[in-house]
């Protein structure tokens, strides 16, 4: 796909959603690192909710390093896989006790060197956190609409990642972890995605082929 068509395709969608920004509620880069571990196979409405019981009161990594394990499963049970997530969550802030002061590191790889931080999710943090993207969290969204309208024909995260940081500009790459989710929750969908009410519909090779 042309350099000129990606950049038309991205000044349609932020024309079509103008006040696209992360879903997921936070005070703090910590409080964003614990949301995003949460939203793992968890929608961000369900992971808003349980973090508004417990984000007032346990919000720093000494509170989670301090937290019997059992305590911390029954705050996120509801998020689902929570031992695994509350696993991590006590891991994560015994590393950023132990290894970065108590802070949340601001770089990728320091980052990813956190139990249950995984590239997609350094994305995410990097990006709300600390606004400094330093690439694109392909989620589910963004994976679907990247293969249907042509950016990558990769199926692995990561590797559609690298073909969309080789053809969208980096002034879009905000914009980009944004609206792509916004457009595959409100048209682009997995199930009967909406193709005749798609502002992309005239770029999209997947319409494109349907239509044939």
């Amino acid at each position: 796909m042309k350099k000129e068509q990606v950049i038309e395709i991205f000044e349609i969608l932020k024309k079509e959603y103008p006040d696209a920004k992360c879903s997921l509620d936070f005070n703090s880069p910590f409080e964003m690192m614990i949301a995003v571990m949460l939203s793992a196979q968890c929608t961000d409405e369900r992971v808003n909710i349980v973090t508004k019981t417990f984000f007032p009161k346990y919000h720093t990594p000494q509170d989670f390093a301090d937290m019997p394990l059992e305590q911390i499963e029954n705050l996120i049970h509801s998020c689902g896989f929570y031992r695994n997530k509350a696993k991590n969550m006590k891991l994560a802030s015994q590393k950023i006790l132990k290894d970065f002061h108590g802070e949340v590191p601001q770089t990728m790889n320091e980052l990813m060197s956190i139990p249950g931080v995984g590239r997609k999710s350094a994305n995410v943090v990097m990006l709300e956190a600390f606004n400094n993207p330093q690439g694109i969290a392909v989620d589910t969204h963004a994976k679907r609409i990247s293969n249907r309208i042509g950016f990558s024909k990769q199926s692995e995260p990561e590797k559609i990642e690298q073909d969309l940081l080789k053809i969208i500009p980096k002034e879009y790459w905000k914009d980009a972890n944004h609206i792509l989710i916004w457009h595959g929750r409100n048209i682009c969908k997995s199930q009967n995605p909406q193709c005749e009410k798609c502002p992309l519909h005239h770029l999209c090779q997947y319409r494109l082929t349907i239509s044939k």
